[in-house]
């Protein structure tokens, strides 16, 4: 099993509201998932799911979202790729570290970059195993802001339409395979 505690601990120090945060987050992320994976009956290791969980998030401290208690100088929407760096360098294994580097929004195209001029390589970042696939859309259920309480339905495919009806509908199809 995976040390994913180790890594946290090297990266969110102890008793830094960033971590707070980041833990609360990652620990519902994984509580969703998990559930999600043992109800479908999902061919995934849980301790993988739970390690994948908890650290899809971790490029988070290197981004300036102060209202997350992130003073880094990246722009947010670059937590994924730089997570997933940190995560390769830490010699994760590359199915976790796909993970952080493909679970922001519903995945994103390059038509999503260039549509919303976002500061990201131009490829493709979408979800295509089903460990990818189960941890962004768990993932689409909690904030790091506001309450942290689980977001209804409604809410996430409103979010999910504000950014495109692309990223609705892949939303959607997350959910029909996980409902």
């Amino acid at each position: 099993m995976m040390d994913y505690q180790a890594i946290i601990d090297k990266y969110y120090p102890a008793g830094t509201k960033c971590r707070g945060i980041f833990i609360l987050h990652s620990r519902q992320v994984a509580d969703k998932a998990l559930e999600t994976a043992r109800r479908c009956n999902l061919d995934i290791p849980l301790d993988i799911v739970e390690a994948a969980a908890m650290l899809h998030d971790i490029g988070i401290f290197l981004t300036n979202a102060p209202d997350i208690e992130c003073h880094g100088s990246e722009h947010y929407i670059c937590h994924g790729i730089l997570g997933a760096d940190l995560l390769r360098q830490e010699g994760v294994d590359e199915a976790i570290a796909r993970v952080a580097e493909r679970h922001t929004g519903a995945g994103l195209t390059i038509d999503d970059i260039d549509r919303q001029q976002l500061p990201l390589p131009r490829k493709d970042y979408l979800p295509e195993t089903m460990l990818e696939k189960l941890i962004c859309y768990a993932d689409k259920f909690y904030s790091k802001s506001g309450t942290m309480q689980e977001k209804p339905l409604d809410k996430i495919r409103a979010s999910m339409a504000r950014h495109s009806t692309e990223s609705l509908s892949r939303f959607n199809e997350l959910h029909k395979l996980f409902k």
